[in-house]
């Protein structure tokens, strides 16, 4: 499985009194590397509701902690793509202290619908953005 990584910094804002990131916060850092590995990958979610009226949401969602961020950490996030689906995308974001040797901070599993924005049902996803986020899992990006 390939994956997409992109690096972030965590800032007072991000933290709680105790100067730990506080833990719904992953889940803002997670979306946007989410939002970076589909516009690297070619995916732009911007165009996909410009040109389809579709959009990706958030189905279902799994957050395992392992070990804390602190102020000023820097962290790397890598998203992966696990599964797609014509409606689906199931992707492993695993986020990693980069101040402190690599170690895995918190890992998220992430599903992602495709609906028309109008209507808020499911729609299938157009086959250029399959194409592209494939490129998350092979390896292209």
């Amino acid at each position: 499985m390939a994956t997409h990584k992109i690096r972030f910094r965590v800032y007072y804002e991000d933290t709680d009194a105790g100067g730990i990131v506080y833990h719904a916060r992953y889940l803002g850092f997670a979306e946007r590397a989410r939002s970076e590995a589909m516009r690297d990958a070619g995916a732009s979610v911007t165009e996909l509701l410009r040109d389809f009226g579709l959009a990706f949401v958030v189905r279902q969602l799994g957050v395992r902690y392992r070990a804390p961020l602190r102020l000023d950490d820097e962290m790397e996030i890598e998203t992966a793509l696990v599964a797609m689906t014509p409606t689906r995308l199931k992707l492993e974001q695993t986020v990693r202290n980069s101040t402190n040797g690599n170690e895995t901070a918190v890992v998220i599993d992430v599903e992602l619908a495709c609906l028309s924005a109008e209507a808020m049902k499911p729609a299938k996803i157009p086959p250029r953005w399959c194409d592209a986020v494939r490129k998350l899992e092979a390896g292209e990006v």
